[in-house]
């Protein structure tokens, strides 16, 4: 029969078709489950992979901030007079130095001698040696300011821009005037 009037009754499907339309429907159930469960483990890979990415970044800064920040080391400075010898530490101490007339100019300290004229005083940084002694190893050049100077006695040594006070140049002029 190719067609069927609008008066006749659909028959009833046979046991075998509820059975695969059933099985039809479960299929279609589990396939969406399977679906939901796979956009939702998607969906965490992608948090926990923007979440890793986030650590990671953070991680990185904070190391490269503690890098850049923190000291890189301890330096002893040894104050040196013209010729390299060690000398007192009060000699490149900047209240010492004005106290007795010198002045400050370019990382050199200047204290006025008796006969007129001065002498320099200088830090050598992280050289070795004992006063009246020719310094060993180390260097002139300051140390970044991320190292940490101190003299053998103990005093933290500030440095700062080049070296040059304000206040040293009418200190120098006064004191050069008035010492003999």
């Amino acid at each position: 029969m190719r067609f069927q009037d609008s008066n006749t009754q659909p028959r009833q499907p046979s046991v075998a078709e509820q059975r695969a339309r059933q099985q039809a429907l479960a299929q279609e159930e589990r396939d969406q489950e399977l679906a939901r469960q796979a956009d939702a483990k998607a969906a965490t890979r992608r948090k926990i992979l923007i979440g890793s990415g986030v650590t990671v970044g953070l991680v990185g800064l904070v190391a490269t901030f503690y890098t850049v920040a923190r000291p890189t080391g301890d330096v002893t400075a040894v104050c040196t007079d013209g010729s390299g010898v060690i000398q007192n530490d009060d000699y490149c101490d900047e209240s010492y130095v004005t106290s007795h007339h010198g002045y400050s100019s370019g990382g050199f300290w200047f204290i006025p001698i008796n006969g007129g004229g001065y002498q320099s005083y200088r830090y050598n940084y992280g050289g070795t040696g004992t006063i009246g002694q020719h310094v060993t190893g180390g260097s002139y050049d300051a140390p970044s300011s991320r190292t940490s100077v101190h003299t053998k006695s103990g005093k933290s040594v500030q440095r700062g821009g080049f070296g040059i006070s304000g206040k040293s140049g009418s200190t120098g002029g006064s004191g050069k005037s008035g010492g003999s």
